[in-house]
């Protein structure tokens, strides 16, 4: 999948958004308290651009079937016109790049345009993604990571540093989080480091937390930042901020804007050198559809992919 296309398609996706001319219901869970895991279909429909279907997708943070990775989707494209069912894709990756998209589309906006540093907590697979993307929107010389597993950061930097990025594995979150643009990608139970870790002027893509009871930034970090969401009922339910929201300590009212009001120009991103901002994603059906019709309608242009008759009669 080219970058480019998968970035173009995700700020499609939420400039339409911004303006109103989408559909999508915030995206249902079913719960598996055995596994620990969940299901969540997520449906949209896209108007202006002819695309129309729903997402089925896991989260499995520790897995219990070997080999099988935490995030597993599967995207239904249909026709509006009809509702056929226009193709099945697997998505898993698709997944993985449109978050990746919109966390860089997110530091368009608001991290400051001189933002050289980046500081990763979590450095799965997802981090990997953020980074991708990043430095199509942000000239990144320093790249700090903190993960859990000190193996797996110091592998990470392997990697960047064989692309030819100075990547270093930091002892602790903190020196992570002292950075210009920090994305967090835990499996979010609870804050990574103390709030006085984040400086101010930063940005925060907070990408981890996307279901209910799930958190990664302090909630004293919430409070003081300017808090752009990808959709505010969900991210009130199951984002960065819904654990705020349960204590009382932060009202859905001051949500300063959707990210698709920003990029549809309804609102400006940031304002100031020292404003703390945080991009607070769950992910959107939005972004799945939107993705999927690029893909979709490359795949026809090329003559690849495989037939098959759906429609049962």
């Amino acid at each position: 999948m080219d970058d480019d296309l998968v970035l173009s398609a995700v700020e499609d996706a939420f400039r339409l958004a911004g303006l109103g001319q989408a559909q999508m219901p915030p995206k249902s869970y079913l719960t598996f308290p055995e596994a620990p895991g969940d299901l969540r279909t997520m449906p949209a429909f896209l108007p202006t651009l002819d695309a129309a279907g729903v997402k089925v997708v896991n989260s499995h943070p520790k897995n219990p079937k070997g080999g099988f990775p935490t995030v597993m989707a599967t995207i239904v494209l249909n026709d509006p016109a009809s509702g056929y069912p226009l193709a099945i894709l697997a998505a898993t990756r698709l997944t993985a790049l449109r978050t990746g998209a919109a966390g860089a589309l997110a530091a368009r906006h608001l991290a400051r345009p001189n933002s050289e540093v980046a500081g990763l907590i979590g450095a799965g697979t997802q981090a990997g993604h953020q980074l991708r993307f990043l430095k199509l929107v942000r000239t990144i010389r320093q790249v700090r990571v903190f993960d859990i597993d000190k193996s797996r950061a110091a592998a990470f930097c392997e990697r960047a540093a064989s692309e030819g990025i100075d990547a270093r594995p930091t002892a602790t979150a903190r020196e992570a989080a002292d950075a210009d643009i920090v994305v967090t990608t835990t499996p979010g139970r609870g804050a990574v480091c103390e709030a006085g870790a984040f400086k101010p002027g930063a940005h925060i893509n907070a990408i981890g937390a996307d279901a209910p009871g799930k958190q990664e930034l302090p909630v004293e970090v919430v409070m003081r930042a300017k808090v752009i969401v990808d959709h505010r009922e969900q991210a009130a339910h199951s984002g960065e901020i819904n654990l705020a929201i349960q204590r009382g300590m932060f009202r859905p009212e001051k949500i300063y804007a959707e990210l698709g009001e920003i990029v549809a120009g309804k609102l400006p991103g940031r304002a100031t050198d020292k404003e703390l901002t945080i991009f607070d994603s769950t992910g959107l059906a939005i972004q799945d559809i939107a993705v999927a019709k690029r893909i979709y309608d490359r795949a026809q242009e090329l003559g690849v992919g495989q037939k098959i008759d759906l429609l049962e009669i």
